[in-house]
């Protein structure tokens, strides 16, 4: 487990934390030209390299830059506007698969090793960060085929305001979780809820209130899944 959860750790880490959105941008206009392509999945290596620390085990640091170059590499070429939200999900899983089975494939050699880092702490971090801007970058892939400028377009707000609120809000539904203090989640979600109706009542749009409740019933219930996982295998 433990060799699961470093790369996965790895991974959260290179896709959605050291990839600024502008060599996306950069990598789907020059696709395979993209020098931020080398430089994304040369990332990804040393971060494997560095979180596993044993050399014995190239051949998973292997696998995965490999893996990692030809799964982003057929994303580029094929992807576009119309198929940009499906493709991302589907490059996800396969990263996803490729974790799982190097977990499978080497675990057995690797099960006496000796960890300073215990399970349970490397479980939190996991957990934490992928609740932060993964699950953002999750959702506002979701959230594409509609358009919030337009339902937002005479509501001004704070840059990126509704990014870190549903940060803090995750990160909040998870601790309250782990501590079993499920009442303070009904507390949280009551609380967003008479902040949230002011708005809604005064743009008296429909369509923005489904906006905002699928939103928030995906960033919860994320959260909810992520601390249910965590106290089950920590």
């Amino acid at each position: 487990m433990m060799l699961l959860l470093k790369l996965f750790l790895a991974h959260l880490i290179g896709d959605f934390f050291l990839q600024p959105n502008k060599w996306v941008k950069e990598k789907e206009k020059k696709k395979l030209k993209s020098p931020k392509l080398y430089i994304h999945v040369f990332i990804h290596v040393a971060l494997t390299a560095v979180l596993l620390w044993n050399l014995s085990l190239w051949p998973i640091i292997l696998t995965i830059g490999l893996s990692h170059f030809i799964i982003d590499a057929i994303k580029l070429l094929v992807q576009n506007k119309k198929t940009k939200r499906i493709l991302f999900f589907l490059d996800q899983l396969c990263h996803v698969l490729v974790i799982i089975a190097c977990y499978f494939l080497f675990t057995n050699e690797t099960a006496s090793l000796q960890f300073k880092i215990t399970k349970p702490i490397l479980l939190l971090v996991t957990c934490l960060l992928f609740l932060t801007v993964p699950v953002s970058i999750i959702m506002k892939t979701i959230f594409l085929k509609w358009n919030i400028s337009e339902l937002t377009k005479n509501n001004q707000s704070l840059k990126d305001a509704g990014k870190y609120i549903g940060i803090l809000e995750r990160i909040l539904v998870f601790i309250f979780i782990i501590a079993d203090h499920w009442e303070a989640v009904g507390f949280l979600i009551t609380a967003k809820s008479v902040f949230r109706f002011g708005d809604l009542k005064e743009s008296k749009s429909r369509q923005l209130t489904e906006y905002i409740l699928i939103g928030t019933l995906i960033s919860f219930g994320i959260a909810i899944i992520t601390a249910i996982t965590y106290t089950l295998l920590k």
